[in-house]
């Protein structure tokens, strides 16, 4: 469920990263409001065919908005559509909540469509925004024209065992009071080799607003709350395709090299989505940066006749 940084992706240097202080809620509100980039279609695109109608983009586990940065900005210039990338809750600068799982981002997103007086709206997410976007469709079906999950399935599957195991390099490295990005680096090296992932990873890890140079780094997501949740991020709140469909378009990409959408899964896929269409890309779970190029194609073209 984790959203895969591109691979130039350089190591963010722990002097320049701070972020405000956010308090904890404890109480359970039925939406919060996101935080987002709104990536607009260049002003000439518009003399030329008037604007379409939005793209919400909702990242994986432990990614935030800034992950979909270049394809938001690349969508809305083909598309000629206002792409909004969004910070689920629980990452990004979006606020911090107790309760993780798909009803509650699916809440968020349908306040944010809400909020932003956004209608005919095209929902895409990546894992575990996947599954969110899927939930809204599903629950909310009214408030979207188009659906986009990639690489993953509505169904209840085990996330792979590296997630739990980037939890608990996050709560080491926090532990050892680190200062510098490079010592949390090593820490992390024990428990991934990968280092573009190592670096999506450490994207997390700041330096609070107003600590003094020198403090310790800490991680500005809830490590507590993300390590409770994860078995919610493996289910899916909807077992029931007969009881519940998503009727509108539907667009499936999967990564051929990835577990999370297997040809057996096609048929429930189906069920809940009648009218989806599947598209493969070789490559693994993270689609949009291991093939970005073969990605814009594969929307941009499924796109260009939807409202």
């Amino acid at each position: 469920m984790l959203a895969r940084p591109h691979f130039s992706t350089l190591l963010l240097r722990a002097s320049s990263q701070y972020i405000p202080s956010r308090s904890f809620s404890t109480t359970i509100p039925s939406r919060l409001e996101l935080a987002y980039d709104l990536h607009e279609p260049p002003k000439e695109a518009e003399k030329n065919a008037p604007r379409g109608s939005p793209i919400i983009f909702a990242h994986g586990l432990f990614g935030s908005k800034k992950n979909n940065r270049s394809m938001s900005k690349v969508l809305a210039r083909d598309l000629n559509r206002p792409v909004y990338a969004i910070d689920l809750r629980n990452h990004g600068d979006s606020p911090h909540h107790i309760e993780h799982t798909y009803n509650a981002m699916a809440s968020d997103i349908e306040e944010f469509i809400s909020q932003h007086s956004l209608s005919s709206v095209t929902l895409m997410g990546h894992s575990m925004g996947a599954k969110a976007v899927m939930v809204v469709a599903l629950r909310s079906p009214s408030l979207v024209a188009n659906l986009i999950p990639i690489d993953n399935s509505p169904v209840d599957a085990a996330l792979k065992s590296d997630f739990g195991q980037y939890v608990s390099a996050m709560h080491k490295i926090e532990q050892a009071k680190v200062t510098k990005q490079s010592e949390a680096d090593e820490i992390l090296k024990q428990y991934e080799e990968s280092l573009p992932i190592r670096q999506f990873l450490l994207t997390n890890l700041v330096r609070s607003s107003g600590s003094p140079p020198g403090s310790p780094l800490v991680f500005r997501i809830p490590l507590r709350t993300l390590t409770t949740s994860l078995t919610n991020m493996a289910d899916f709140p909807y077992s029931d395709p007969d009881a519940i469909r998503f009727n509108r378009p539907t667009l499936f990409v999967r990564g051929t090299k990835s577990h999370y959408v297997s040809d057996e899964m096609l048929p429930i896929i189906g069920r809940f989505f009648p009218k989806f269409e599947l598209r493969d890309v070789e490559c693994g779970h993270w689609v949009v940066s291991e093939k970005p190029a073969e990605f814009r194609e594969i929307v941009t073209s499924w796109m260009e006749d939807k409202v």
